[in-house]
């Protein structure tokens, strides 16, 4: 199992999801405290950002726990944008631990994080390929196959998490992406919450504090932030 959290509106710095916030994911490395499978989350952590500089997002991944990188503190610090993504990794028992396999997964402008486990059997007959073995790195390769098919981010996650869920009953299907105006994520098997602010939205797999305004998504349902808007539809 795994935690993520994203920020979409004004900019903002990776430290409001990392370091900032109480239970920011930081914490959520070696004490979660919403997690319903593993105790940490010691198997590598990533993020990603926008920047006007570039067409595609910036990506930072290692494969190592998030606590030992001493460099990480002054990025976070710097690393500004109007739409953020960040995840600790647990891995899944017999996956590698390596930064191919380490969210977020990325193709083009879009970003996605996964929190579960599924059958790699289950996704890969709905992708071509993928970036790395583990399972999570095959439903990232399936949504970005749809994406480049025409699919829209929201489409494209339903359409795979309905379908691996139905190939595996027992995954567990939370993703959270991103393509730099919008957020998306499913809830299939895992916590997830948002919380609104008077300049944008977070998302997270549980909250990074205890102020009030969290709300959690039901299972099985389709979150979607798009400006000030935030729908949540069932899949």
């Amino acid at each position: 199992m795994c935690r993520h959290a994203a920020w979409l509106g004004a900019p903002r710095t990776l430290a409001s999801l990392i370091h900032e916030p109480p239970y920011g994911l930081l914490v959520q490395s070696y004490a979660p405290r919403r997690q319903r499978h593993g105790l940490i989350n010691a198997d590598g952590y990533g993020m990603g950002w926008y920047d006007p500089a570039r067409p595609e997002p910036v990506r930072y991944r290692r494969s190592v726990p998030m606590w030992t990188d001493a460099n990480l503190a002054a990025l976070a610090e710097v690393a500004r944008s109007t739409c953020l993504l960040a995840a600790v990794r647990s891995a899944t028992v017999g996956m590698p631990v390596e930064e191919s396999a380490t969210a977020p997964f990325a193709d083009g402008a879009w970003l996605l994080s996964h929190n579960g486990r599924v059958d790699r059997d289950a996704v890969k007959d709905l992708a071509d390929g993928a970036e790395s073995t583990c399972d999570s790195a095959w439903l990232a390769a399936a949504v970005f196959q749809r994406g480049r098919a025409g699919a829209e981010l929201g489409e494209a996650l339903a359409d795979v998490v309905v379908r691996a869920g139905e190939k595996d009953p027992a995954a567990r299907l939370n993703l959270l992406a991103c393509d730099g105006a919008s957020l998306v994520a499913t809830v299939w098997g895992d916590t997830l919450f948002h919380q609104r602010h008077h300049d944008g939205v977070l998302v997270a797999s549980e909250p990074l504090d205890d102020s009030p305004g969290w709300r959690a998504v039901p299972d099985r349902a389709l979150l979607t932030v798009s400006g000030e808007d935030v729908t949540i539809q069932p899949l």
